[in-house]
């Protein structure tokens, strides 16, 4: 087999490929090698990589010979994987979370998460851009750009945004630059990117995947998750990820092609928030058809968030930015962080504080504020301790919207096992002007209850990629997957970039 013809293989498909010795693990990391020199430093220009592990050969080569030797971890062995770069590794590779002001910074010690990767036998291949700060930044950001790796662009229509935080993620997996990635969400980090970028991703219940050793924003929110062409492979990269084993739900196929394989499953349609766009309206009813025909009952309901509880979420994840990231920075930057290709400790070197940063910002602003600025970073470095009668009161009130309103409500309320929505408007132009115009999307609901989430492709607009979100009670991840499954099977909804330039 020629390593040419690897575009949209999935990880199954090079497993198999490796088993039957038509490929190496070092055939493959060699392609995704050259694929990221060709298509994201040169050709359109992706920048969606930040960092290419240098020991990507040497790691294959040795799990070639475990191969070789009988020894295969499973479904993961050999597979080339990119990293969201706010998610620490041990290696050579920097952790800097966008920001010029962690340049440089390695972390003593992998992520949980990506030492159970490493034991899977996936090859860390690289790590990938994100909007700076995963996007805790400012109120005018520009989703995909990064102080330290610039403006990834989105790769079907070039001057289109790809979302983020998880920006370098979505669009690597997209351009087929790595077999699949790891990305992280606060609200909407995973889901957004993916959906715009045409691919599959899953937000899990918080607390599935081991958040320690990714730089954080909200402790109440944050996890990492999945990122791939195909949810049959987010979900074999979500079990290496959480030691789970969610992939029983594929393991015996024949149920995905009955007549009806969602016979008995009742879901909610979030008609109101699915509203914000014409193209999407008509995807969203061809979805309802599809899976009506897959033999789902589908129920439209009128749930949403509202004002409030937006303002409470975003007051909790103020005072919990400032919380976290000084822990994180004590820990690992201040505890045992060295510098890029020094190997030596480099305590002094960054900021240690929230202030620290913003400082920082401020005398290096001519490469760190030339589109926008850091209000966010100031309002959460105003913030005292989570003691605070503020965050106490504004954590109650996300916690009683989702016992009251929310998804877990609904749920009981109507006997619901999930709950569907449009994932995304069709992708808008970068501007640093003015910055992102979210048009609509569908992620707060389950990021303040940090319920489980999924996106698979469901269809374009022009050019634009389109998705399905199917989300649910905390825990309830295969129901989710077992949708979105029927759903992907029946539709191949997905297709590959064709790096448009512009249109419309």
């Amino acid at each position: 087999m020629e390593t040419g013809e690897l575009d949209e293989f999935t990880v199954e498909a090079l497993q198999k490929a490796m088993e039957a010795g038509e490929l190496s693990a070092t055939d493959i990391v060699e392609y995704y090698l050259q694929q990221i020199e060709a298509v994201d430093r040169g050709g359109p220009e992706l920048r969606s990589v930040l960092y290419v592990n240098p020991d990507a050969r040497v790691i294959a080569k040795g799990l070639d010979e475990e191969r070789h030797a009988g020894a295969v971890r499973g479904p993961l062995h050999g597979i080339p994987l990119l990293l969201k770069a706010n998610i620490n590794t041990a290696d050579t590779m920097p952790t800097p979370a966008g920001s010029l002001a962690l340049h440089g910074f390695i972390a003593p010690e992998d992520a949980p998460l990506v030492a159970r990767l490493r034991s899977a036998g996936a090859v860390i291949l690289g790590k990938t851009n994100l909007s700076e700060w995963a996007n805790f930044r400012s109120t005018h950001s520009s989703s995909g750009w990064s102080s330290e790796g610039g403006q990834t662009r989105n790769p079907y229509v070039l001057d289109r945004n790809p979302s983020g935080s998880s920006s370098g993620s979505a669009v690597a997996v997209a351009a087929n630059l790595c077999a699949a990635a790891v990305g992280t969400e606060t609200d909407g980090s995973i889901i957004s990117p993916s959906a715009i970028s045409g691919i599959a991703g899953i937000k899990p219940t918080r607390g599935i995947v081991d958040a320690e050793g990714i730089i954080p924003i909200s402790h109440t929110q944050d996890t990492a998750g999945p990122m791939a062409r195909t949810l049959r492979d987010a979900v074999l990269l979500l079990d290496a990820m959480s030691g789970q084993w969610y992939s029983e739900e594929f393991a015996q196929v024949q149920w995905i092609d009955r007549d009806r394989p969602l016979e008995g499953m009742r879901l909610g349609f979030a008609e109101k928030l699915s509203n914000f766009h014409p193209q999407v309206d008509q995807a969203m009813k061809t979805s309802v058809s599809v899976l009506t025909d897959l033999g789902a009952e589908i129920m439209p309901i009128d749930i949403e968030t509202n004002e409030e509880v937006r303002n409470a979420e975003y007051q909790v994840m103020l005072y919990e930015f400032k919380n976290g990231l000084e822990r994180y920075l004590a820990k690992y930057v201040a505890g045992g962080g060295h510098s890029e290709g020094s190997g030596s400790s480099a305590r002094g070197q960054w900021p240690l504080t929230l202030q620290a940063i913003i400082e920082f910002n401020l005398a290096h602003a001519d490469k760190v504020l030339p589109y926008f600025g850091q209000e966010i970073l100031i309002e959460a470095a105003a913030k005292g301790p989570l003691e605070e009668p503020e965050y106490l009161k504004a954590l109650a009130a996300c916690q009683t919207f989702e016992r009251e309103k929310g998804i877990s409500a609904y749920a009981a309320k109507y006997g619901l096992d999930a709950i569907i929505a449009a994932s995304n408007a069709p992708a808008w132009k970068t501007d640093y002007l003015l910055g992102d115009h979210y048009v609509g999307g569908n992620t707060s609901l389950a990021a303040i209850a940090g319920c489980p989430h999924v996106t698979v492709p469901a269809g374009f607009a022009g050019e634009l990629p389109l998705g399905l979100s199917v989300f649910g009670v905390p825990f309830s991840e295969k129901t989710l997957i077992r949708v979105g499954l029927a759903f992907e099977h029946a539709t191949c909804a997905r297709r590959a970039p064709k790096f448009v330039p512009s249109f419309w």
